[in-house]
């Protein structure tokens, strides 16, 4: 009997010290999770760091302190795919909004060609498939607000020979033909030379964005356009009830056409707590926008830096709550389990919003994959998220244009 105790024992001690016995945490998934990421295409639909070539002190070639993006915080992040923001004050109409935009699309092409051996430009899906089996950071451009064509399609058409492939219909303010979510409607959705601009964007292959627009005008190019809608950075209203997110019904509707849906990352529109608190605070994005405004003039970098620490100390003075980057992941799982894992990706608003806390810059970006893999998502799925769902509606989007050019 003491042979057989002393067996048993050691039987015991055996097990726990064996491999087969997973300790805590080493369940294996971090590093699965790692290889899927570092192998997937990751694409951001929304960056604001265009603002910032306009600044001495910005090189995206170097690692900086401030900010989300750069290419060595993008490589350590395996984001390997962004679109530019091209954006100006949506109060900017005419000629002068023309040319500011034309600035941006040029500083977006030069800072490209000077980082050429680690950035592609892109215009295409297969674009953004060779620059990523080539190892390079596909670079591509999206105008954020139909007033920077100063009420003339034929800019859109000079926009998409450029190289711009989505371009959001209007933006804080309503345009000469698009209402906007955060501005009195003026137009009922889409005016009749509105709808003829998104059939135009179909024609030159240039994806209509929803971030931004009223719900009517929603509907409004979801029943004009020929190819499938994005939204470029918003999240679900569902989760936080902010007119720049998408409602149940709105997602579906975009998912049904083929869209999908990027989810934005900015705290107060993810988090209720934070957006009520911030609303309180600030009266609204639009009430504070036109207080820096005040104070940085037309420099956006400024604004953006201002922003950052006005509502870091804000959190740490307890004002307002603090936001964890999951909150993000919610926001996910809730649109994939609405329509589905095809129609949802990722459009952080990085540079231009208020991250929540363990997202603040690219480098944190493999988070989600593990986070989505913990879930029990698949493998594909996972990587339909990071890039490969919008690259579809990129393709489809293309496909579209081609068949309109030829009638």
């Amino acid at each position: 009997m003491r042979r057989f105790r002393a067996c048993l024992w050691f039987c015991f001690v055996v097990l726990l010290s064996s491999p087969l016995v997973a300790p805590a945490g080493g369940d294996g998934i971090a590093e699965r999770a790692k290889k899927l990421h570092f192998s997937s295409i990751v694409l951001d639909t929304h960056d604001d760091t265009t603002q910032r070539f306009f600044s001495t002190d910005f090189d995206i070639a170097k690692r900086n302190a401030d900010g989300s993006i750069d290419i060595p915080r993008m490589r350590e992040g395996g984001m390997n795919a962004i679109f530019f923001s091209i954006w100006i004050d949506g109060r900017i109409m005419g000629p002068p909004a023309v040319q500011k935009a034309l600035d941006q699309i040029d500083a977006v092409h030069e800072n490209v060609r000077r980082n050429s051996k680690d950035m592609a430009f892109c215009r295409t899906a297969d674009d953004v498939r060779r620059a990523h089996a080539q190892g390079k950071i596909a670079a591509l451009m999206g105008v954020e607000g139909g007033h920077m064509i100063g009420n003339d399609i034929r800019v859109l058409r000079i926009f998409g020979d450029l190289g711009v492939r989505y371009m959001t219909l209007s933006h804080f303010y309503n345009d000469e033909w698009a209402d906007s979510s955060t501005d009195k409607p003026a137009h009922n959705g889409l005016t009749d030379y509105g709808k003829e601009i998104v059939r135009e964007m179909n024609r030159q292959g240039i994806m209509v964005d929803i971030s931004h627009v009223s719900d009517k005008t929603f509907y409004d190019a979801l029943e004009i356009s020929k190819a499938p809608l994005i939204a470029s950075h918003s999240s679900c209203r569902a989760l936080c009830n902010h007119v720049r997110d998408m409602s149940d019904d709105m997602i579906k509707a975009l998912a049904a056409k083929g869209g999908v849906i990027q989810i934005n990352y900015e705290m107060s529109f993810i988090d209720q707590a934070y957006k009520d608190a911030s609303d309180k605070l600030s009266g609204g994005v639009v009430a504070m926008i036109d207080r820096l405004r005040k104070e940085c003039g037309d420099n956006e970098d400024c604004m953006g830096k201002k922003m950052a620490e006005m509502q870091k100390q804000a959190v740490a003075e307890g004002k307002l709550p603090h936001v964890s980057w999951e909150r993000i992941i919610d926001h996910i799982d809730h649109a994939v389990k609405l329509v589905g894992s095809d129609h949802v990706g990722l459009g952080s608003d990085f540079d231009g919003a208020s991250m929540p806390e363990g997202m603040e810059d690219a480098s944190k970006l493999p988070k989600i994959t593990e986070a989505l893999m913990r879930k029990g998502y698949s493998d594909d799925d996972i990587r339909k998220i990071l890039g490969g769902n919008l690259l579809r509606v990129m393709e489809q989007n293309e496909k579209v244009s081609r068949e309109m050019q030829t009638q």
